[in-house]
């Protein structure tokens, strides 16, 4: 009978996959939980329903998922906002469970209506420089917890006060919070079978007990089953009606975006294909009920998942048990949790700001389009130290008035401005139709059209990915590719990156003066293709691939 639904051979995997995921998971549940502003039993309850229930109605068998950064910096947003709309946390609270409620829905609805097929467009550098934003923000909010002191609530604020640490700081704290990030940076050197910040939770933390300093912690976590937090939520003042339908937008979109990231990841590692609506219809209700019990929402957690899958889990019951692995922590070990630093789940979080931060994205700023960089520094400047919601909108906005303005400009000079061509029904030109007839089996031939931007980028991949197992070689034709811009150049990049684990050769045609400059400056020529691999013309390049494959 259980075979019907479930295949036995999987369970071991699955056991050993949600184990060491919930393992990884909850001092970063403690952690989020504290900087959301609603305490460590915040990011237990949201990591619990989360994964519990995004695994079980998801779209992606090894995903296990939980409050994530991006997720708890909006989520820690929405607190300050709420408290100064009413004067206190208890009081707030309605409207923070209202939001995370209504986040939650808002993300099932966006499964119902195929959402998914239009959150891929968003541009990279608005991604990047929300996602630098978010790391930053966790960053600069922890320092003064590192230090012993109690946090300013804006980053702003944190900059201005930083010369209260000098005379303020508490030596006892910064020397468990420093020991905390040694240890997560260190451990894995050792090992890479035990997380390092489980390792630096527990190992800090005993130490503190033992010691007689004075630090900051935890304090009292319930212990048992959460209730109900309803109460008050359809009593709300009119006036918070605008910040509960922003922030859980936000948290809706954003949380979309992390998850189905996570997902294509979890799709390459297991060479699988992930349901995107099905997905956010799941981390929709995983974050409808742990707002319910008062967690804060979360998402796909690209650690956990990884981890999940590397440790052998292979269906959705690993993600479960990650869910009931946290659970069994919450009733059996909630008093000892109290006692943990805030300075060590600072020296947690610290690295894991850095984490978040796309190095990439920024390493690149002054090689990639102009437009490009001004809007990633924008947006990352905004989410740092301005509106969240504000940042994210305003760089789609200046990423499309960009792009409708290089069109314009290609249009003018009379180039083509097109679609990318899929591989259905993708016809040979003439000068290719001798040779191609000759070795179509072996050399696949892919054109592109217009300029290659964030709008084309998703279905370029897409169309990679549909490669025969059967071709040797790709010859990409950029005849017609007057521009490229950031979300390009990364998707062109990935496409290569994939093809050669593939054992795909692949070569460039026909590049323009804007791509060939761009493609150099972040050194995809040469160091993923060769310049001995880049052609002016077609006849070149089968010449080569000739000699190349003795064919």
């Amino acid at each position: 009978m259980l075979s019907s639904f479930y295949d036995t051979k999987n369970l071991k995997g699955d056991l050993t996959g949600g184990l060491v995921a919930g393992v990884v998971a909850l001092p970063l549940a403690l952690a989020f939980g504290v900087q959301s502003g609603l305490g460590a039993i915040a990011g237990l309850y949201g990591a619990i329903a989360v994964g519990i229930f995004a695994a079980i109605f998801g779209g992606t068998a090894t995903q296990a998922s939980g409050p994530t950064g991006p997720m708890t910096v909006v989520s820690a947003a929405l607190v300050v906002k709420a408290i100064e709309l009413t004067g206190s946390v208890e009081a707030a609270m309605p409207i923070i469970i209202l939001t995370f409620l209504t986040g939650g829905i808002i993300q099932m609805l966006f499964g119902f209506i195929n959402i998914a097929g239009y959150i891929k467009y968003f541009p990279y550098p608005v991604v990047s420089g929300f996602m630098s934003g978010v790391g930053l923000i966790i960053i600069l909010l922890q320092i003064f917890p590192l230090f012993g002191m109690v946090s300013p609530k804006n980053t702003l604020k944190v900059l201005s006060d930083m010369p209260l640490l000098i005379e303020g700081f508490n030596w006892q704290a910064l020397v468990l919070g420093s020991l905390t990030v040694f240890i997560y940076y260190t451990f894995p050197k050792i090992t890479k079978v035990i997380p390092s910040a489980l390792v630096a939770l527990i190992v800090v933390s005993v130490v503190a007990y033992f010691l007689p300093w004075q630090v900051p912690i935890i304090g009292d976590i319930p212990s048992g089953l959460p209730s109900l937090k309803l109460n008050g939520i359809l009593d709300i003042d009119s006036s918070a009606y605008a910040l509960v339908a922003e922030y859980a937008l936000v948290l809706a979109v954003l949380g979309s975006i992390d998850s189905l990231l996570t997902s294509v990841i979890a799709d390459n590692m297991t060479k699988t294909k992930h349901n995107s609506n099905r997905e956010l219809i799941g981390q929709g209700i995983g974050n409808m009920v742990a707002a319910i019990f008062g967690g804060i929402p979360g998402a796909g957690a690209t650690k956990g998942t990884v981890v999940n899958i590397n440790s052998g889990g292979k269906t959705r019951l690993s993600g479960v048990l990650h869910g009931l692995f946290l659970a069994a922590v919450l009733l059996g070990l909630s008093g000892l949790a109290a006692h943990i630093p805030l300075a060590v789940l600072a020296g947690i979080l610290i690295p894991i700001g850095f984490k978040i931060i796309d190095t990439k994205g920024l390493k690149h700023l002054l090689a990639v389009p102009r437009a490009d960089a001004v809007v990633l520094i924008i947006v990352l400047l905004m989410t740092t130290f301005g509106s969240l919601i504000q940042a994210v909108g305003i760089g789609v906005i200046l990423a499309s008035l960009l792009f409708m303005k290089r069109a314009s400009d290609l249009g003018e000079k009379g180039l083509e401005v097109g679609t990318l061509a899929g591989f259905d029904g993708e016809q040979p030109w003439k000068d290719e139709q001798e040779l191609y007839d000759t070795f179509k089996d072996q050399i696949y031939i892919k054109h592109l059209y217009g300029p290659l931007f964030f709008g084309f980028t998703s279905h370029f991949q897409e169309t990679i990915k549909a490669l025969s197992p059967e071709v040797k070689a790709l010859i990409i034709r950029l005849d017609r590719v007057p521009y490229i811009d950031q979300s390009g150049l990364y998707a062109l990049e990935n496409a290569v990156l994939d093809l050669e684990k593939r054992g795909v050769r692949v070569v460039l045609t026909g590049l323009q003066e804007q791509p060939k400059d761009k493609l150099e400056s972040i050194d995809i020529i040469p160091d993923l293709v060769s310049e001995s691999e880049t052609f002016a013309t077609i006849e070149e390049a089968f010449e080569y691939l000739k000699n190349y494959f003795k064919l």
